[in-house]
């Protein structure tokens, strides 16, 4: 007895001890979580000035916004955990509507880092990798200095893409920081002088913008490229990488056209491979004829591209994107070989390849109604019955209605017609008899004028006589 007393005892003690410590670890996960991301109120405006902040804003009822939530505390758990200068915090844009739409706010959620005067907005993947490197780039300095040959080869490492600023004090370097402060939402800015560069670079001039990608660099020319902001633009891209459905987004804001290899990267065939690798070929060796105006890439599966031109393309194939306008090109014969996809991509260069879709009233009309079905489609797949209350129900009723207005009859059936009868005459009736009765009293009208002439006459003849008698009734009183 003394020993189960003594092992209860234990055992208490022991699921006490482990209450206590959820509770204690619960309480830990609370503070940080209050610590790490600050709820924002409306003096959000006046203290922002002195800081650099990360903020979301959200809305109660959206439901992007509650998948975000436990991404955005492990985000600001991170830049803190890291000692990074961004404050991490979330305002609820429907109750301070008016800060909301100051920052410019759209939409929900909206991530915005707000650095002194300027606000940058995030449009990358919501992951906390994606917005903790989004994070840490936008709030440094604009443009980062390479001071030698050792920190620019770790920096090559480390980026696909990489932007350079050769040279010293220059017109061309504060145009330089100018963009760099623009478009640090994308890429990284650098700055080094020409000995921290490899023996294997040679520049044409000093000062320069350099990109390094794709194995080799290429050197910003004013005359030839136009305007340094569109240059770098244009090409904060690798000349070929995967596309997918952000990636296209993103590539929509270069204004360049997208040559697409739809392939099948989980089951690839051998037109797959041989499709891909004339595209990558395409890229690199022609890279002086195209790549203003082209930026290429593979897609896996061809389930997005359908949505996007609303049609059916077969796997593997290779198609053209305009995403400014919603046109898309496709080949008319095989492209099998390499001149016979040059002939192509040339061809929607000079615009003698047939366009299809567009952003016309009628396809808009199309995409409504392709999008409404597409909407329809999933819901009933993902929950039959949701989607039978969801659309049969109304459905139902406006059929009932329509069916109710149809077959409505105007005439009075047999039932209120013998009603009618009860209580009177119809309507029907009722006008004909008035109308006999208008006809009657015309046709007799005269016959009634000599009946009341006769009537007057008699009348008159009995007052003379009473007149007459009256004298001899007061004799005999």
């Amino acid at each position: 007895m003394a020993r189960a007393a003594a092992a209860a005892a234990a055992s208490s003690s022991s699921s006490s001890s482990l209450l206590i410590l959820l509770l204690l670890h619960a309480a830990v996960l609370a503070s940080l979580s209050g610590a790490v991301v600050e709820d924002l109120d409306q003096t959000f405006k006046e203290t922002r000035v002195n800081d650099i902040w990360l903020v979301d804003f959200y809305a109660p009822w959206c439901g992007y916004c509650k998948k975000l939530e436990p991404v955005w505390y492990e985000v600001g758990a991170e830049l803190k955990s890291s000692g990074s200068p961004v404050r991490v915090g979330k305002m609820d844009a429907t109750a301070y509507s008016g800060m909301s739409s100051e920052f410019g706010v759209r939409g929900y959620p909206t991530i915005k880092l707000l650095k002194g005067e300027l606000a940058y907005n995030y449009k990358g993947p919501r992951t906390k990798d994606d917005i903790v490197e989004f994070a840490n780039r936008v709030s440094g300095p604009a443009v980062r200095a390479l001071p030698s040959n050792q920190m620019f080869e770790h920096m090559m490492k480390r980026h696909d893409v990489l932007f350079v600023y050769v040279g010293g004090e220059s017109p061309l370097k504060e145009k330089y920081i100018d963009v760099a402060t623009e478009l640090i939402v994308y890429t990284y800015f650098f700055s080094a002088s020409e000995e921290a560069l490899p023996e294997s670079v040679s520049l044409p001039e000093i000062p320069s913008v350099v990109v390094f990608k794709d194995g080799s660099y290429f050197t910003y020319d004013e005359y030839e490229d136009g305007s340094l902001s569109s240059w770098i633009n244009k090409e904060r891209f690798q000349g070929y990488l995967q596309i997918d459905g952000f990636t296209l987004y993103e590539l929509g804001d270069t204004g360049k056209l997208v040559a697409i290899a739809v392939i099948n990267d989980k089951d690839p065939s051998e037109e797959c491979v041989r499709l891909k690798s004339l595209i990558q070929t395409v890229a690199k060796d022609y890279r002086q004829h195209f790549n203003r105006d082209f930026q290429f890439g593979h897609m896996d599966g061809s389930d997005y591209i359908n949505s996007l031109i609303m049609g059916e393309v077969k796997v593997p194939s290779v198609i053209i994107l305009n995403t400014s306008n919603e046109q898309y090109f496709l080949p008319d014969g095989p492209t099998d070989s390499l001149e016979e996809l040059v002939g192509f991509i040339t061809g929607v260069l000079n615009g003698s390849a047939q366009a299809y879709g567009g952003d016309g009233i009628v396809q808009r009309v199309k995409r409504v109604a392709f999008d409404a079905r597409s909407t329809i489609l999933s819901v009933f797949r993902s929950s039959p019955v949701l989607g039978c209350f969801l659309f049969g129900l109304p459905l139902g009723v406006i059929s009932l209605m329509c069916y109710g207005i149809c077959t409505a009859d105007s005439e009075p059936d047999v039932g209120d017609m013998e009603l009618m009868k009860r209580e009177g005459l119809t309507d029907e009736e009722e006008e004909e008899e008035e109308e006999e009765q208008r006809r009657a009293a015309q046709l007799e009208g005269p016959e009634n004028d000599d009946d009341d002439e006769e009537e007057e006459e008699e009348e008159e003849v009995e007052e003379e006589e009473e007149e007459e008698k009256a004298p001899e009734q007061k004799k005999t009183d």
